[in-house]
């Protein structure tokens, strides 16, 4: 069975067909239009090309950001670059005959569908799906079920509460996961050490322009001994850990998966995490709970929408 995965992102739109072993048979990148009457016809150019080169889909699976309504396909709330799909139906634009199931939700819940079908999350009940990068996303699965919530909110993992007197967050709370452990937040500390003055190689490199200043080269400069790139990496994960092990004790998961740029920091993130969690759960939990990288090797979102398709078709 091949399903029609697509990523609607605000930059780019990904669309592919995906077969059942996850693989992707064909696949097609448009920039995405500023407005809704350059976005249908770019979609539909690029569904109409994998049509020709592949076959007809049994279905459709699309991952968007923001709150999709996934009985409706319902663009709910989706700000920045794409508000102009808010009160849309993501199945009407999709242009395929009405007798192909369009399925949609949100980015991380898609993600989480692609470790649910082949991934990390195969034949696993309760997870948890964090991706980390220039915000916090995230995603819960238990018994089972990717839950949703009564409003379609449920697995915003990124907007709990980590420092009640934090900064602002996008979402207009305070010192949410996403303001103290996404890209952005980790870039920000290192910046105010180059603002006040601060001094080490990578300080000293970035304020005079030889290194780039990126989350990435935080974690590089970190793992070379940089003494401030290692402060800001121990204490950004020290506030990570606390998020997660209220996590860990309201959902019990068997596994957590990460995924996203900051991520892909592997061990540099994942060994300290681990020890912060054993010492903050064992008295409950009394078992660690794996944290692994996502398994699903594909950064277009396209696998997951497809996996999401798949899993709505049985």
């Amino acid at each position: 069975m091949v399903v029609l995965g697509i990523d609607i992102g605000g930059s780019q739109i990904k669309a592919g067909m995906v077969d059942e072993l996850g693989a992707i048979l064909a696949s097609r990148t448009v920039d995405t239009p500023p407005d809704l009457e350059g976005f249908v016809p770019s979609l539909h150019d690029a569904i109409r090309w994998l049509l020709e080169a592949t076959t007809a889909p049994a279905g459709v699976g699309v991952g968007c950001k923001g709150i999709i309504n996934p009985d409706s396909t319902l663009v709910e709330l989706l700000p920045g670059a794409l508000h102009y799909l808010e009160g849309l139906r993501l199945s009407d634009l999709v242009g395929l005959p009405t007798d192909v199931p369009v399925f949609a939700d949100n980015d991380a819940r898609v993600a989480l569908a692609g470790e649910m079908v082949w991934g990390a999350a195969r034949g696993v009940r309760d997870a948890l799906l964090l991706t980390l990068g220039t915000g916090v996303g995230g995603a819960v699965l238990a018994d089972g079920r990717i839950l949703r919530g009564a409003a379609g909110l449920a697995g915003h993992l990124g907007h709990i509460n980590v420092e009640p007197d934090g900064m602002p967050c996008v979402c207009g709370g305070r010192g949410c996961l996403e303001s103290v452990f996404s890209a952005r937040a980790i870039e920000a500390e290192a910046w105010a050490a180059v603002h006040q003055g601060a001094s080490s190689p990578f300080i000293d490199a970035v304020r005079e322009g030889r290194s780039e200043f990126r989350c990435e080269k935080i974690f590089e400069a970190a793992v070379q001994g940089d003494a401030i790139a290692a402060w800001i990496v121990e204490r950004r994960i020290h506030k990570l850990a606390a998020a997660v092990a209220g996590l860990f004790h309201a959902f019990d998961p068997e596994v957590l998966i990460l995924t996203g740029s900051v991520a892909s920091a592997g061990e540099t993130l994942l060994a300290p995490l681990r020890s912060e969690l054993a010492w903050r759960t064992r008295v409950m939990l009394r078992r660690e709970i794996p944290i692994v990288l996502a398994a699903v090797a594909d950064n277009s979102g396209v696998v997951g929408a497809a996996a999401l398709g798949r899993l709505l078709l049985r």
